[in-house]
């Protein structure tokens, strides 16, 4: 009996559905990534202190405030007034407290109780202590009553 003889070919595999997959598996990260950070703005050089720490329980709705100076490329202050980052735009203190009755309005908008909405204050280390007060008054006098400030935790 005689056999025929075959070539041997090797087998090739199609990629295109393990590409898919990488693809959707990246895309699926991305959305469940912690966006805790979206709100922080780079431009604010927080201070570093031993005993900051990330909070035990996790603020149910919190409103951040990125309050700082505007910095060149090299990280130097563009004006020594600092500003309070919000929607892309910069507004001074003393000018910032109809934005903020506006955020306390949206929050009762959506069924919040604005005393109950935790104010993140994200302040530049060099910002004076005088004007954060003011911003946490005029924070008060729209109706938030909870605040918290930020910090980089320093290592012992």
């Amino acid at each position: 009996m005689k056999f025929k003889e075959t070539e041997l070919t090797v087998p090739e595999i199609d990629m295109t559905p393990m590409i898919d997959i990488v693809f959707q598996l990246i895309a699926f990260f991305m959305v469940i990534t912690n966006f805790e950070q979206t709100q922080a703005d780079e431009r604010v050089k927080l201070p570093r202190d031993v005993l900051a720490k990330v909070p035990e329980v996790k603020r149910e709705t919190k409103f951040v405030l990125n309050f700082g100076f505007e910095r060149d490329q090299e990280g130097d202050k563009k004006d020594d007034e600092p500003f309070v980052f919000y929607n892309g735009e910069l507004f001074r203190v003393l000018d910032f407290k109809k934005n903020l009755d506006l955020e306390a309005r949206m929050f009762k908008d959506q069924g919040d109780a604005v005393k109950d909405v935790s104010v993140i204050l994200r302040a530049d280390k060099e910002v004076p202590t005088g004007l954060v007060q003011e911003l946490i008054k005029q924070a008060q006098e729209a109706g938030f009553e909870k605040f918290a400030m930020s910090a980089t935790q320093q290592s012992q």
